[in-house]
């Protein structure tokens, strides 16, 4: 029998204030969903939440990567997931993490990650109606309309979790990009979504995969994940310098930043070739303004793109990658260091060193 507390880590405000906290079990109302948490890993708009480095509206829970058990649905409603099947007591899911009102102007037009009632897990301020809606915690308490994915049987925990923020955004990224067979690639920032990108990029047969960043580990474990060529930044030669010289002056036909970095940026769009491409992802944080020549991008006939969150089928699209690629690329290995609920503040410690790629904690104590 399920007990009718849950235990819940709330941030108090954006200073590292973490309180321990035993709430009672939510009520339900028809379309609402109580998960039992299984695995939630630490985004790094969490660790830089936690640190105060970006803000969010607090109190709140944080959290927003996460795979679950339903325990709990109210009795009078049938909730069905992204698939039109009907949602059941015991099944392992994850969900979108941002859920939208799809009525208002953004969501008519397929933006439904910035509808004007955007509801996100993870960001949420908690309230008297929802004070369980992001990872750290026992449970979690999905609002109506929250678009729901049950996780394949073979996919463990510790590779599905990150689906709804890693994977989901890289796949997003990719939608804006296209076709890339045959193309050549680069993707700057060799983190969790670099390699990534550099999966995806390799499974979907792009020419050349070129891969950079300022940490020679992460420079390295790239290769694993499909990298031709793992360039380590901050060399006397300027990146694009390098590039070029790799692409024999032809330069990359897109471009993919995951860094947010404006000089690294820059140097991506100096590589860019006639025709190519740039779709920012890492921009999620204050910095200086990017430098670009108006001229170089119209005569270069250039694209740049930015990508925010991502769409519903950008999940699906993320789990069923997971799911058939989950052995050909070492994605169990980008999470390797697992703790308990009780032992978060050490969890965001470890998710602060750039060894690790991904953070789990588990409500129950890790073995």
């Amino acid at each position: 029998m399920m007990s009718d507390q849950c235990t819940s880590i709330i941030l108090q405000d954006d200073d590292q204030k973490l309180e321990y906290t035993q709430v009672d079990r939510p009520q339900l109302k028809p379309g609402e969903v109580l998960v039992e948490i299984l695995c939630c890993t630490i985004c790094g708009s969490d660790l830089h939440t936690f640190e105060g480095t970006r803000s969010t509206p607090c109190p709140t829970i944080l959290g927003h990567e996460m795979v679950g058990r339903v325990v709990d649905m109210h009795p009078e409603y049938t909730v069905k997931d992204f698939l039109e099947r009907p949602v059941e007591l015991g099944d392992r899911i994850t969900w979108s993490v941002a859920v939208s009102c799809k009525k208002c102007e953004f969501c008519k037009r397929g933006l439904t990650q910035k509808c004007k009632q955007l509801f996100k897990y993870g960001h949420q301020r908690l309230d008297e109606q929802n004070y369980l809606s992001g990872g750290l915690a026992s449970h979690c308490h999905l609002v109506e309309g929250t678009t729901i994915f049950k996780v394949p049987e073979s996919l463990p925990d510790l590779i599905a979790s990150p689906a709804n923020c890693a994977t989901a955004t890289v796949m997003a990224a990719f939608r804006l990009a296209g076709d890339i067979q045959d193309k050549t690639v680069l993707i700057l920032g060799a983190g969790m979504l670099g390699v990534t990108a550099s999966a995806v990029a390799h499974a979907k047969n792009a020419d050349k995969i070129l891969v950079t960043d300022i940490d020679p580990e992460r420079v390295r474990r790239s290769l694993e994940f499909g990298a031709r060529h793992a360039l380590l930044g901050k060399k006397e030669q300027p990146l694009h310098q390098e590039i070029l010289h790799l692409t024999e002056g032809r330069g990359v036909d897109l471009v993919f930043d995951m860094t947010g970095a404006p000089d690294v940026i820059e140097s991506g769009l100096e590589a860019l070739a006639i025709g190519g491409a740039m779709i920012l992802v890492g921009s999620v944080y204050p910095a200086r303004p990017v430098q670009l020549s108006a001229e170089t991008i119209v005569r270069r006939l250039l694209r740049i793109e930015g990508i925010h969150n991502y769409v519903d089928l950008d999940l699906a699209n993320a789990l069923n990658f997971l799911e058939r690629f989950q052995n050909q690329y070492p994605f169990s290995r980008l999470c390797e260091q697992v703790f308990p609920l009780s032992e978060i503040k050490a969890a965001f410690e470890e998710s602060a060193h750039r060894r690790s790629y991904r953070v789990a904690v588990l409500p129950e104590p890790a073995s």
